[in-house]
């Protein structure tokens, strides 16, 4: 990095400004940025050599790449350079390769506009002159899809892939001036930092908004922080000041596991152990005494970490069971004025879609509790929230998507920004107090069908 650094300092930057003094430098970071180190692009350092950067939002294809890089980054790693380079980051940057079926250019376009990109950089002029690959679209193709291949392709002689880019980006367009500025559960990455490589994005596949920063976010209520969070050597403090603070920090087993014997243990007497289950049984509760079961019994197996802890010092709230054995998911501790959870993750991180959707619904009831906007459903639906009311549920799978999304507040009807209908929602039902429900908070429920590759955009009314 350091070579890289005083390359693009003294080869690029300077010998350009000495040519022409108002020339502007730019660096182009790719998508790929937990491996950034490795090549010596310096997130710290480089957007101050640079007058500005750009972002690489090709997140391509998940399954036929080698960088597995889900969907949502293309939305994610827009937000994550704005909070590194503040006004600085000019655009997203998308090319036409490494896509099994059409809609996914698509969606790579929609998403950089969904993160409010100023710009939008299409690679390449000869790419783009090309006469497009449709891939397989068997699975959805008769169904009303966002991308509508027929209306796309309406009129076009011989379409090329800039038909594909001009067609996506008018749609993005008619509603992306309603949307406010992107908000999301707070996260912390260091530059450079690595550990539990771009799981951030699977957080985002399963409905979880992420606000992603380089610094650490002190005025959160909630954090989470994944391995990666260990570049830090003084993690363990600020962790320890935001629960004096009386706020919430979630730690993944990932940074548990890199944090023992680092102070860790000063806070709650929890370890990641070498051992491992496989898991298909899911239960939640809170207290001594009885779990209620989360799902049935025809689950996909999951292999686990097992996390040790002391019981009654800490309390399991989501566990996974494998043959009669309950081990924790999401645990809590109290230290302080604080809560510290700690979020166990699957062993491939891909297995998160496979989890029943009452296991993740069960862990959003602490992760997400007083986020405006919660999303519940299938994996591979995403949740883009705005700080105005405005919010985008996208489902990236190849199947049709029921999902309910629920509002705090006295809004019961949100309107379909795209189709101009009105949603009644559903009140909440009044509940007693228990220790079993205290996290239960009242929302207002709406039930949203989306097609396979579609995105939906709302905003509730008053």
């Amino acid at each position: 990095m350091e070579l890289a650094d005083d390359a693009a300092e003294n080869l690029v930057v300077k010998p350009a400004k000495a040519v022409n003094p108002k020339v502007k430098m730019v660096v182009k970071f790719p998508n790929w940025y937990e491996h950034f180190q490795g090549s010596g692009f310096d997130l710290k350092h480089e957007p101050n050599i640079f007058d500005g950067i750009y972002t690489g939002t090709e997140t391509r294809d998940p399954v036929i790449t080698d960088q597995h890089l889900q969907q949502y980054e293309s939305y994610e790693i827009i937000n994550y350079f704005e909070n590194i380079a503040p006004q600085r980051n000019g655009g997203g940057w998308v090319d036409t390769y490494s896509i099994r079926y059409l809609d996914r250019y698509a969606e790579q376009l929609w998403d950089t506009i969904f993160a409010k990109a100023h710009e939008i950089t299409l690679f390449e002029w000869s790419a783009l002159t090309r006469p497009f690959e449709t891939g397989d679209r068997s699975a959805w193709e008769n169904l009303p899809t966002s991308f509508n291949f027929s209306e796309m392709t309406n009129g076009v002689p011989a379409p090329t892939w800039a038909r594909v880019a001009g067609y996506s980006l008018e749609q993005a367009d008619k509603v992306v001036g309603q949307l406010g500025n992107p908000i999301g559960i707070a996260s912390y990455r260091p530059p450079s930092a690595s550990g539990e490589d771009f799981l951030h994005n699977y957080f985002g596949m399963i409905g979880i908004p992420i606000d992603l920063h380089p610094e650490f976010p002190t005025n959160a209520n909630l954090i989470l922080l994944t391995e990666a969070a260990k570049a830090d050597s003084d993690i363990v403090a600020k962790i320890k000041g935001q629960l004096h603070a009386g706020k919430s920090v979630v730690i993944t087993s990932g940074l548990l596991r890199a944090l023992q014997d680092k102070g860790i243990e000063d806070i709650a007497e929890i370890k990641c152990t070498d051992k491992k289950f496989l898991a298909h049984q899911y239960a939640g509760g809170f207290g001594a005494g009885n779990f209620s079961t989360l799902d049935g019994n025809k689950n996909a197996d999951v292999l686990f970490p097992e996390i040790d802890f002391l019981t009654n010092d800490s309390w399991s709230l989501v566990r996974a069971e494998a043959n009669g054995n309950g081990f924790p998911l999401l645990l809590m501790n109290r230290y302080s004025k604080g809560i510290l959870y700690v979020w166990t993750m699957p062993e491939n991180f891909t297995d998160f879609y496979a989890l029943p959707p009452e296991v993740t619904t069960a862990i959003k009831n602490y992760l997400m509790r007083g986020f405006p906007v919660r999303l519940d459903g299938p994996a591979q639906v995403a949740l883009f929230d705005y700080n105005n009311g405005t919010f985008i549920a996208e489902n990236f799978s190849a199947t049709v998507a029921d999902v309910k999304i629920s509002v705090l507040g006295n809004s019961t009807k949100m309107k379909n920004l795209v189709t101009g209908e009105t949603l009644e929602g559903k009140l909440p039902p009044p509940h007693g107090w228990n220790w079993r429900n205290e996290n239960v908070e009242d929302r207002v429920s709406f039930t949203v069908h989306l097609p396979p590759h579609s995105y939906a955009v709302f905003g509730t009314e008053k």
